[in-house]
C-alpha cells in the first residue's frame, strides 16, 4: 500500500485533475511507543512496511477508515484478501456513490455460492465501479523507482484513461485493457502456483509461486520450476476459461504484466515463494514465518489455494 501510496501522491502533487492530498488508511499500531500514522506524518516513511523509502508529504495516514475514505472520489484498495469483507462492511453506505474502486488484491473468495472477485465484491457491498490493477510489482522495487510494468482491467475507458493518469509515471508503465476478471483471476491465481507442487496445478500465480518456492527449497532445478511456472500458467488460463463467464477469454490478457511478467516475477522472487522457500528448508510454519520474513503481513498463496480447491471440489473439477 505505500508503495502504491507514493506513485499516487507523486502524480496528484504534480496533476491538478487530482486533488493533492492523499488519505492512506493505516492500521494503527505502535512502533517504539509511537503511533504508526505519527511516524508516517512526521518523517514521511512508513517504518514497519516500507522502510527507507520517503513518502510524498501530501501523503496522509488516516487511522480512521471511514475518514480516509468518505470524501474520496477515488478509492484504491490495497489489503489481504481476507480483509476486504471487513473493510468494506466498515466504510459501507459512508462513501460517495459515484465512487471509483482500484483494486489491487490479489486473491478470490471461496463462498457458498462458488468463487467470487475480490472487485465483485466491493461492488457488491459498496455500490461503486471498481477497476483492478494487476501486475508483476513487488513492493520495494516500485518503490525504488526500479521501471517496471502493470495492467489495468477496466471496462469503462473513460475512467480506465483517469485511472492509468493516476498510475503512470516514467518507471511504471500502465497497459489497459478491458477484460477485468481475466485480470484479477491472473492476479489471484499467480500466488497459488507458487505454493503448490502436485499432479494438480491450482491455478493463482501465488499459488504458483508457492510451488516454485517448494521447488527451491527441496533443491529440484531450475529446468523442473520452470516446468512448475509453465503448467501453472496453463491452468491459469484453463481456470479463467471454466470461470470468466461474461465475455471471451483472449490468450493475449496472459501476456500481460497482469500474466506472464507477474508470474515470473512472483516465482523468483515474491514473498510468496520465498516462505514457501523457508517452509521447506527450516520446518516452521506459515505463521512463524510471516512474522519473521515479512513482519506479520499475511501470504495469498495459501488462503487462495485453499478456496480455489474448495471451489473445483465443489464443482467436481479437481481432475479437470
Amino acid at each position: 500500500g505505500s508503495a502504491v501510496a507514493k506513485i499516487i501522491g507523486d502524480n496528484a502533487a504534480h496533476n491538478p485533475k487530482f486533488d493533492s492530498t492523499v488519505k492512506m488508511w493505516v492500521y494503527e499500531e505502535n512502533i517504539n511507543g509511537r503511533k504508526l500514522t505519527e511516524i508516517i506524518n512526521t518523517e514521511h516513511e512508513n517504518v514497519k512496511y516500507l522502510p527507507g523509502h520517503k513518502l510524498p508529504t501530501n501523503v496522509l495516514a488516516v487511522p480512521d477508515l471511514v475518514e480516509a475514505a468518505g470524501e474520496a472520489d477515488v478509492l484504491v484498495f490495497v489489503v489481504p484478501h481476507q480483509f476486504i469483507g471487513n473493510v468494506c462492511d466498515t466504510i459501507e453506505g459512508k462513501v460517495k456513490k459515484d465512487a471509483l474502486g482500484l483494486s489491487l488484491i490479489k486473491g478470490v473468495d471461496a463462498g457458498s455460492d462458488g468463487l467470487r472477485l475480490i472487485s465483485d465484491i466491493i461492488r457488491e457491498k459498496l455500490g461503486i465501479d471498481v477497476a483492478v490493477l494487476m501486475g508483476a510489482n513487488i513492493a520495494n522495487e516500485v518503490a525504488d523507482g526500479k521501471f517496471c510494468e502493470s495492467t489495468i482491467g477496466c471496462k469503462n475507458k473513460e475512467r480506465a484513461l483517469l485511472l492509468k493518469e493516476l498510475m503512470e509515471n516514467p518507471n511504471f508503465r500502465i497497459t489497459v485493457v478491458e477484460e477485468s476478471d481475466v485480470v484479477e483471476m491472473c492476479g489471484a491465481l499467480k500466488a497459488l502456483l507458487t505454493e503448490i507442487v502436485a499432479p494438480s496445478f491450482f491455478i493463482s500465480k501465488n499459488v504458483v509461486a508457492v510451488g516454485a518456492g517448494f521447488c527451491d527449497g527441496l533443491g529440484y532445478g531450475d529446468n523442473t520450476k520452470a516446468a512448475v511456472i509453465r503448467l501453472g500458467l496453463m491452468e491459469m488460463v484453463a481456470f479463467a476459461r471454466t470461470f470468466c463467464t461474461s465475455g471471451p477469454v483472449s490468450s493475449a490478457t496472459f501476456l500481460e504484466s497482469c500474466g506472464v511478467a507477474d508470474l515470473i516475477t512472483t516465482c523468483y522472487g515474491g514473498r510468496n515463494q520465498r516462505v514457501a522457500k523457508a517452509f521447506v528448508t527450516t520446518g516452521k510454519s506459515i505463521e512463524e514465518l510471516e512474522k519473521e520474513m515479512l513482519n506479520g503481513q499475511k501470504l495469498q498463496g495459501p488462503a487462495t489455494a485453499a478456496e480455489v480447491y474448495y471451489v473445483l471440489q465443489r464443482k467436481e473439477l479437481l481432475n479437470k
